[in-house]
Parts: structure tokens; sequence; C-alpha cells
């Protein structure tokens, strides 16, 4: 399935939506539907805002009290009303990052729906961040992975020398998927054969407190 175009109606604003909690059931809640009419997603997805002050030691208790949930969407034509309000990865300055999951799966390395998992990280240049944030999120939503229900969500990381894009999945050690879902962002990204991606499993991000040091690059 891919996405079809923004339709060409005004755009509404999207409410909020709060999951209380956040704790999960044993399959993932769909609390938004989509409108009469409407071409729904497989599966509904969450919009999450952090930002956090560099110099600030990090914690997941200072994380998750930084971490906002903006709205959920259930259709493409709710996933364009809503992305047309966001304001673009490229034109967020500081510490912050946008993040899009599947309902019911907080962007947080202790998630249950996370915590036996890992992701995929690509380091971008500044000016490119908003277009790769795009393409990959579509790629997502559209279900071109290609790998069942092993994609969590996906994160664009804003920082001051560069930007970084990263996809989580369920299982880190099953390598057939980890391989599958690194090939399919090389060609939905477009990615040159040469590039560096690194890929950090979230039992490693707990046990030193960081996402992006010591990871493992794949060429």
């Amino acid at each position: 399935m891919e996405l079809e175009e923004r339709p060409k109606d005004e755009h509404e604003e999207m409410c909020c939506h709060d999951n209380g909690d956040g704790t999960n059931n044993n399959k993932l809640r769909k609390m938004v539907s989509p409108a009469a009419g409407e071409h729904p997603l497989q599966y509904n997805y969450t919009f999450w805002y952090s930002r956090r002050t560099p110099s600030r030691p990090a914690s997941s208790q200072s994380y998750e009290q930084n971490i906002r949930q903006i709205g959920t969407v259930a259709s493409v034509e709710q996933f364009w009303k809503f992305y047309s309000h966001l304001v673009r990865p490229g034109d967020l300055n500081g510490h912050s990052d946008f993040h899009l999951f599947k309902e019911g799966i907080k962007p947080m390395w202790e998630d249950e729906y996370n915590r036996s998992g890992g992701k995929w990280i690509i380091r971008l240049r500044k000016g490119l961040a908003s277009r790769f944030w795009e393409n990959i999120i579509l790629a997502m939503l559209g279900e071109q992975f290609m790998v069942g229900e092993e994609i969590c969500g996906a994160v664009v990381s804003i920082r001051f020398q560069e930007d970084i894009l990263s996809i989580w999945n369920r299982t880190s050690n099953d390598q057939m998927t980890t391989s599958r879902i690194r090939d399919t962002l090389r060609r939905v990204l477009n990615l040159p054969a040469n590039t560096i991606m690194e890929y950090k499993t979230h039992n490693d991000s707990l046990r030193d407190n960081s996402s992006f040091r010591n990871t493992k690059i794949a060429l």
C-alpha cells in the first residue's frame, strides 16, 4: 500500500489524543477511527515531540516528562491534515525530536513493544532532515518495509551539528528482518551504496544511557 497524494480540501486541525497512563494491552489499541469514506491505515500512528537541554543529564524519568503526545491518525486523509500543521524538522532548532509510532507504543526503550528491539540510525548533514523524514514516514505508513509487525516507529533528531533519522523495530536479534529494514531504508531514501548505517539495540542504549554512542556500523 502507498499513501495517496495530499487531499485538496481545506486542512483541519487534529485534536491531541491522550492514552492515560500509557500502559499497553497485549494487542495495540485503535482508539481513533477513520471517518466515513477515508482510506484507513493498517495501524494507527501517534506523533510525539520532545525537547531537552543538552547540558542536563538524561534519565528515563526526565525523558518521559519531556516527551509530549501531540496527535493520533487513523487514515491517509487524517495524516495529511495533521502533518500539514506540523513544523518541518529542518525548521526546528536546539535539541528536538519528532517521533511517529504505532498507537499504544511509547517512543521509549523500556516500552514493552520496544525493549527487545533496536534501531537503524542514519546521520544526515544539516538541511536534509525534512525531506528524508517525510520519505521515511510515508514508507512506514505505506507498509513498504514488508516485515509484518516488526516496525515500531521512526524518529528524527535535530542536533546542532547534524540531524539523525532512526527507525525502531521489535526484535533486534532477527538478522533477516533487520537486514530487510536496512535495505528498504536504502531504497526509499535513495542512499548511496557507501552510506554508513548504524544499528543499536535498546538494551545497549539502556546500558550506556545513550541512543547514538557505541553503535554497530554496517555498510
